[in-house]
């Protein structure tokens, strides 16, 4: 990186201090949450792949060598191993982003997958990325695409009404996974995805967790430094704890196939790398180009890190069986 370069990303990281967030933005209803969540991925996705690539999820690093690319496939790798994953199968990717894990898995594995989001700009990619992969001109007009041994689907479809919608679909049937990779922490009625995920997994299929928690037994003062920016600028209802996940799934019906394995330590540098980012003075800029909302995404990559060094902020894997 030359020096002038280097300069103005030193400038950008310190012009954003200039910028006093206000306290946490109170969401009026989950349907308003909802709409600022698909507002930021219909502007931020195209950003996200630009730096993260297609995965648009943390690293898990085994070695401090492995570069961000291999230490995102390893986290997709080590669901994987814990569910005893069989190739061939038909997975549901809930909060699919730009179809990297459901790619891998058509690709690698020879799976049909569905992935749906509720950005119709991440289907958009989802899809360009996928045909570019098979060397396609155009998706069939079905909207299966090919994919080695394996096919994906991209759907934009909020998941919350996911239980409904496959429901009443006959061609696509259960499935005999769900996967779903740091998205639930933005869903408001967690409850009611984990009984739609019981309803269309077959008898004996897996739903396959990753993603952020806290940790339990905060103080006040840990909560308010900590958390309470991460949800404000991640956009989330209150973050749970692993054994919140535990409790909702075994409400729904699930047993614990593999026991919540907390990995805060081996995805941590995914915010070190990441609070590099507003270095750019290409991204600053389009932070403060929208508004609050951005401003404070920024802000939380901080208090991801802060979090993570103190303990407050967790991350882990777990495994449930219908």
């Amino acid at each position: 990186m030359s020096a002038s370069k280097t300069s103005e990303g030193a400038s950008a990281a310190q012009d954003i201090e200039k910028y006093d967030i206000p306290e946490p933005e109170p969401f009026v209803s989950f349907q308003a949450l909802k709409d600022r969540i698909r507002h930021h991925y219909e502007v931020a996705s195209d950003y996200y792949y630009s730096l993260w690539g297609e995965h648009i999820h943390h690293g898990y690093w085994i070695t401090p060598d492995d570069t961000k690319e291999k230490a995102q496939v390893q986290l997709i790798e080590l669901l994987l191993q814990r569910s005893e994953f069989k190739a061939g199968s038909k997975v549901l990717d809930v909060g699919c982003g730009i179809g990297g894990t459901s790619r891998f898995l058509a690709k690698n594995y020879g799976c049909v997958v569905t992935g749906v989001t509720i950005s119709g700009r991440q289907v958009e990619l989802a899809k360009k990325l996928t045909l570019e992969a098979s060397h396609e001109e155009q998706a069939p007009a079905n909207g299966i695409m090919k994919l080695g041994d394996g096919s994906v689907q991209f759907i934009e479809l909020d998941a919350e009404k996911m239980g409904e919608y496959f429901i009443a679909d006959e061609k696509v049937g259960k499935f005999d996974y769900v996967w779903i990779s740091e998205a639930m922490s933005h869903f408001p009625n967690k409850p009611l995805f984990f009984e739609n995920a019981a309803k269309l997994l077959n008898p004996g299929g897996k739903l396959m967790v990753a993603d952020w928690f806290k940790n339990s037994g905060l103080s006040e003062a840990e909560f308010k430094a900590d958390i309470s920016p991460i949800e404000d600028g991640m956009l989330l209802p209150p973050l749970c704890t692993q054994s919140d996940y535990v409790e909702m799934a075994e409400k729904a019906g699930f047993k614990i196939f593999a026991e919540p394995l907390d990995i805060s330590k081996e995805v941590a540098k995914t915010w070190d790398l990441s609070w590099t980012l507003i270095q750019s003075p290409a991204l600053w800029a389009f932070a403060v180009s929208q508004g609050r909302d951005g401003l404070a995404f920024f802000q939380s990559f901080r208090a991801m890190r802060r979090g993570y060094a103190n303990g407050s902020f967790r991350y882990a894997v777990m495994v449930f069986q219908k």
